[in-house]
């Protein structure tokens, strides 16, 4: 099939009739299979919340850049806070995008000597003093996310055959929940034109609340790139990483990346990630034979190869985006890996 656009999948069927249900599990496993990519739409989080969100994080980067700054993700050995534009990689190229990230609140873990990298991305975020107002917005809407986004996992469980909760135990008591507000600034013709580079994402589930402006592009098939154009109160959600290790490659976790707006317009998106625990390891799940035959197999860079261990997994990937963090909080972890490699 060739693709054109990304399907639109309706998520009231799933309180539907069994009918309706059947419906939306089918297309939901088909999409997932043969994009990764689909908008999803009737998804319960209200246009009041959604628009209080997207004018907080435009509040937030209008702020003067000195307050900004105060929330700089250099002060976060956890990969939490701000960034200016070009400050992140994919690919070796700098993303022409700012951005603030947030990730599951909670206190940072008391290390031991020994214990594994991965354990320092646990803790605190960072907030803007002078915009006390977005906290409890954000916690507000993360919340809201989360109850679709394991809605939507556990539909994913029953499209494949599993019982319904097979995923949970990799999400388990303390997932790995980010959210990103992400500007896009507007770029001359003959300026980088990355706002980020093409890549996957990890974790389970990604949803995106996009504004006006394009941008997004999804590889569909090799070189055939197609425009995810926004759609009011839709969200764009694709499949990560962790659920193609999880199906052995049924479900398809497809590269994608966005193109900087015009110079003098921008683009503001509003990303959450719904990750599995750090601690957990991804089984591959046991489908039925006749999904099973269809698998393709998880995919990957391989220069930067998957990993089954998902708090590695992650650290993996913030260190190669980050390097300023990187260099800060883990660079005794980056000479050992160094040597063990020499």
């Amino acid at each position: 099939m060739t693709w054109t656009s990304l399907p639109v999948l309706d998520l009231a069927q799933l309180a539907g009739s069994e009918t309706e249900q059947t419906e939306f599990l089918t297309r939901l496993r088909e999409s997932a299979r043969d994009v990764g990519f689909f908008y999803l739409i009737n998804h319960g989080i209200s246009d009041q919340l959604q628009r209080n969100v997207q004018s907080l994080a435009r509040a937030f980067f209008d702020l003067p850049q000195q307050e900004k700054l105060r929330v700089s993700m250099i002060h976060s050995p956890h990969f939490r806070g701000y960034n200016l534009a070009g400050v992140e990689y994919t690919r070796e190229q700098r993303d022409q995008r700012e951005q603030f990230d947030i990730g599951a609140d909670r206190d940072a873990l008391l290390l031991q000597p020994g214990d594994p990298a991965w354990k320092r991305l646990q803790g605190p975020n960072l907030w803007p003093e002078a915009l006390p107002q977005l906290r409890p917005v954000i916690n507000a809407w993360q919340q809201e996310m989360t109850a679709v986004a394991l809605r939507l996992l556990r539909a994913f469980a029953r499209s494949l055959s599993l019982p319904e909760d097979a995923f949970d135990a990799l999400y388990g008591r303390y997932p790995n929940e980010h959210v990103k507000l992400i500007r896009y600034p507007g770029q001359a013709a003959d300026e980088s034109q990355q706002g980020v580079g093409a890549h996957k994402d990890s974790g389970f589930l990604t949803f995106l609340l996009q504004d006006e402006q394009r941008g997004l592009q999804v590889e569909v098939t090799p070189d055939n790139w197609v425009d995810a154009a926004p759609i009011p109160g839709a969200f764009v959600v694709n499949i990560g990483e962790l659920l193609e290790l999880a199906t052995n490659g049924y479900l398809r976790a497809t590269v994608h990346r966005v193109l900087s707006p015009p110079k003098g317009q921008e683009r503001l998106s509003i990303a959450f990630f719904l990750g599995a625990q750090l601690d957990t390891q991804v089984p591959v799940y046991q489908l039925p034979d006749a999904l099973a035959a269809e698998a393709l197999g998880p995919t990957s860079d391989p220069t930067n190869p998957l990993l089954r261990d998902v708090g590695w997994n992650y650290l993996k990937g913030r260190l190669r985006s980050h390097r300023d963090v990187a260099q800060r909080y883990y660079g005794d972890y980056l000479q050992t890996t160094s040597k063990d490699t020499a």
